[in-house]
């Protein structure tokens, strides 16, 4: 049965033509006897014949010039029929004037030829009719036994689309039971047949009637605030709720919408505006520049090559210790751009003075962003000398380097974290921000730092952990049920990153705009959500207690420190801190001491004085309390 159906599918255009050539021989035939009175061909042979090659002739190059074997016919629509019907009625015509061009008593009469122009054209455009109709039967079947009934938010053009895309797919594994949307004009009418049921306020209670198991989001032009609204409203339902991004390109691009369905992320949670790259505005400073990213294969790093790819550079160095990092994006920038991006990778260290050297030296680099750097906080708590070495003196050194070899802009990627740090990361990460101030006092190389906070997919970021979690079954782990952290996506803060970089005059601490902060414990639960399954019950959630060095709340702005506006509502500046350039140089070098020596209490007290904001978290929040009500 494998093999036939193989075979069937095969040659399934040259079987389709033989059906035609059945239809068009079987049409002549009968308009030729209904109007000869007369079954039988006798004393008719010859004008029958003549007409019957003649009709297979015109019929094969018309139908072959139309192309109507290239179609698919199991995903036609009515365009299709329509253009069926077109080509058998020209292939009539050209029938007909062959037979009168022929002449010499071959000529059928008109009666003849519009019964065969009748007769042809409605039996080629019903047996694509009865095809098609066969293959929307199949698929139901096939779709009633996966029995998975889908909810379809919103009643647009993104709705028709994939009601279209959903009948022609082969084995699709959805059944559209119904449809809610908020305009009124179209409640209780039918889009490809699955009626408009209600509105998005109404969707828990139209998911218990119709025993819906998936809901699909297709809204495009929607307020930050109603997408928010209508997706928490699909996670209290605790199905599995899926959305197509980007609806309308996904439309005009070509590309088939339902391959883009994707699970709901936290990101789509956020209820904030996304961040937007105003590359006209803010990107010309790095055209045909050659631009240094340090760290270039890490989530941050690696979307800073991304983007600047795209700004034409001069020239595009990627420095990163991890080769294998480096490599996926050197190959990512390769399928992207080609011949067109002018980029290398390097393989080194920061904390390598003699390779910066050579490189810098070499390069003619205008600008540097650095986001390289250790950033595990409980890994850094228990080796504080590393976080020192490469965090600290990496810093010092690259900035160094910069600065004798005149570059432009120097942009160091910073942290929340380094606000009032309970840990020793934040507390590098600090130092960082004092050594970029430091410098710029003193060079002509305009030093700025960037400060921000977690970002969402980022290597070590607890999503990725959170996901992992719920597709093994739980528990998801969270250290405390009131732990806050701010979120964007990586996107989102580099494109941030790369406007204060246009923006720096020297010596500022960018701070981004965050949006509103989020509870760990809230994402959680709404991830759990969002994948159908019930929190604290389908999925158990632990809290674990807060880890060595960390905090419930992380912050943006030190006491000491104001902020001033932007031209960009999603950035400002913090104030510098004055603070003495002779003791911190000098405490400095005590500090390299105790690194090099790996003398890790030393280090931690060296950190501690040269940062006067830097406590230790203690273990008041070790017992866990029971979450608050929301």
């Amino acid at each position: 049965m494998f093999k036939i159906t193989h075979l069937l599918t095969k040659h399934r255009r040259i079987i389709l033509f033989l059906c035609d050539m059945l239809l068009w021989n079987l049409s002549y035939y009968m308009s030729f006897a209904i109007h000869k009175n007369n079954f039988s061909l006798r004393g008719e042979q010859g004008v029958f014949f003549v007409g019957l090659v003649a009709v297979n002739i015109c019929f094969t190059m018309v139908f072959l010039l139309f192309r109507l074997y290239d179609k698919l016919w199991r995903y036609a629509d009515i365009e299709d029929f329509f253009y069926a019907g077109i080509a058998s009625l020209s292939a009539n015509l050209v029938f007909m004037s062959t037979m009168m061009i022929i002449g010499n008593g071959y000529n059928l009469g008109s009666r003849i030829y519009i019964t065969f122009a009748l007769m042809s054209t409605l039996f080629v455009m019903m047996f694509r009719i009865i095809y098609r109709l066969n293959k929307i039967l199949e698929r139901r079947n096939l779709a009633g036994k996966a029995r998975k009934r889908l909810m379809i938010v919103g009643a647009g053009e993104g709705a028709l689309s994939v009601l279209s895309e959903l009948a022609k797919a082969p084995g699709n594994e959805y059944i559209p039971v119904c449809i809610v949307d908020d305009d009124k004009e179209k409640l209780h009418r039918r889009i490809a047949g699955v009626k408009v049921e209600g509105t998005t306020f109404e969707i828990a209670e139209l998911c218990r009637l119709h025993d819906i198991e998936v809901i699909l989001f297709t809204i495009s032009q929607i307020s930050v605030a109603d997408k928010k609204r209508i997706l928490d409203a699909c996670a209290e339902t605790h199905l599995e709720v899926k959305i197509i991004p980007n609806i309308y390109n996904l439309m005009t691009s070509g590309v088939p919408i339902t391959s883009s369905i994707r699970q709901v992320e936290v990101d789509d949670l956020l209820g904030r505006e996304p961040v937007v790259f105003d590359t006209e505005k803010y990107g010309k400073y790095l055209i045909g520049q050659t631009v240094l990213v340090t760290g270039g294969g890490g989530s941050i790093g690696s979307e800073l090559c991304r983007q600047i790819a795209c700004l034409k550079p001069k020239h595009l160095i990627i420095l990163d210790i991890y080769e294998n990092n480096a490599y996926e994006i050197q190959q990512e920038l390769i399928r992207k751009h080609g011949s067109d991006l002018s980029f290398e990778v390097q393989i080194a260290s920061v904390r390598d003075r003699q390779k910066l050297e050579h490189i810098f030296s070499t390069r003619h680099i205008d600008v540097v962003f650095h986001a390289a750097a250790h950033k595990h906080v409980p890994l850094m708590e228990t080796n504080p000398e590393e976080a020192v070495k490469n965090n600290v003196f990496g810093t010092l050194k690259l900035a160094e380097t910069a600065d004798k070899y005149h570059v432009k802009n120097f942009v160091q990627i910073s942290t929340d974290k380094a606000v009032n740090p309970t840990n020793v990361m934040g507390a590098s990460k600090r130092i960082c921000e004092m050594i970029i101030q430091m410098m710029d006092k003193k060079s002509k190389t305009n030093f700025v730092a960037v400060r921000f906070g977690n970002v969402l997919g980022s290597n070590g970021s607890v999503i990725p952990l959170f996901k992992e979690q719920i597709r093994t079954g739980g528990p998801v782990t969270v250290t405390h049920p009131d732990i806050i952290r701010y979120f964007m996506t990586i996107p989102e803060a580099v494109s941030l990153v790369l406007t204060a970089g246009s923006l720096a005059k020297g010596g500022e601490i960018f701070i981004l705009d965050m949006g509103e902060p989020v509870k760990i414990r809230v994402l959680a639960e709404n991830l759990i959500r969002l994948s159908g399954f019930k929190p604290h019950e389908d999925i158990k959630i632990e809290y674990t207690g807060l880890r060595p060095g960390e905090k419930l709340y992380e912050e943006l702005l030190l006491n000491e420190e104001g902020i001033t506006k932007t031209d960009n509502k999603k950035i400002y500046i913090g104030r510098p801190i004055e603070f003495n350039n002779e003791s911190f140089l000098r405490l400095m070098q005590k500090l390299h001491d105790a690194a090099k020596i790996n003398d890790k209490d030393r280090v931690e007290r060296l950190v501690e004085e040269i940062v006067p904001t830097f406590h230790h978290a203690t273990n008041e929040h070790a017992e866990l309390p029971p979450p608050e009500e929301e």
